[in-house]
């Protein structure tokens, strides 16, 4: 470990941590360089423990002896100590965790690798809010759902944000892309899983109704336009959440929780 103080929030060697709140800056950059930035105590242990491999830390000085073990677990990896103020200045935010780490980004496993041996898998597609993805792996991981599978245009799970709202369920949840989507219900019922749709339409069955499968993969989409026409053809069942009040549905974060709690 080796601790470094700095004092202006111009030093290069924070690039990692600059402008955190500019999404399309923040995407380039991770993209570029290959990394990801994890918030707060709880989701830095989650990260580096899930194996991930640690390019630096920033953090303010109170932090420095609280999370001293996972800076000695890192190995030879610098950690930048800055009053908070400063932190502040250079993520554009205030880190009200106060400690942040950038790691390096690990290839994404293949599809089979992550539905092998899995009975209970969400599917998001073209879910573009980073606060959306990060609830649905968290639901994966309270609810004890297996994996998630990703479109090609879905929000980036590692994105600060949605590891932020995951509460670190990211690390330890499976999960890939899955790039050949059109194709993808069918490689899901190659391998044994049955493909539902969640959906607001009247003529979806209730799912106080139905009795899951063995293997289920729970398709859900994004609020303004709904499921593929593709995909909602493909899929072995259509469910609803049944509503009241003249409420028509949930939004995507709530309907997956409600979903994947009643067909776990």
């Amino acid at each position: 470990m080796d601790l470094v103080e700095i004092d202006s929030a111009d030093d290069p060697r924070l690039g990692d941590y600059v402008a955190l709140r500019d999404v399309q800056l923040r995407t380039s950059l991770e993209s570029e360089h290959g990394l990801f930035l994890a918030e707060g105590e709880k989701v830095i242990r989650r990260a580096v423990g899930a194996g991930y491999p640690v390019r630096s830390f920033l953090m303010a000085p109170r932090w420095v002896e609280t999370l001293a073990d996972v800076l000695d677990a890192a190995g030879d990896v610098t950690c930048y100590v800055a009053p908070e103020q400063l932190v502040e200045t250079v993520t554009g935010f205030h880190v009200h965790r106060g400690a942040l780490a950038s790691l390096h980004r690990t290839p994404l496993p293949s599809l089979d690798a992550v539905i092998s041996g899995a009975r209970r898998v969400i599917v998001l597609e073209d879910l573009v809010d980073h606060t959306n993805v990060g609830a649905a792996f968290r639901c994966a991981a309270g609810l004890g759902w297996d994996a998630v599978l990703l479109s090609p245009r879905c929000a980036d799970p590692l994105y600060r944000r949605a590891v932020k709202v995951s509460m670190g369920s990211v690390f330890s949840v499976p999960y890939t892309r899955v790039e050949d989507w059109y194709h993808g219900p069918d490689t899901l019922r190659a391998a044994g899983i049955d493909v539902w749709a969640l959906t607001p339409a009247d003529d979806a069955a209730d799912l106080s109704d139905v009795t899951p499968p063995e293997r289920l993969a729970l398709l859900v989409g994004t609020e303004g336009e709904g499921l593929t026409q593709r995909w909602m053809r493909s899929a072995d069942r259509r469910v609803r959440i049944p509503m009241q009040g003249g409420v028509d549905s949930l939004n995507v974060a709530a309907a997956t929780a409600v979903a994947c709690y009643a067909l776990r």
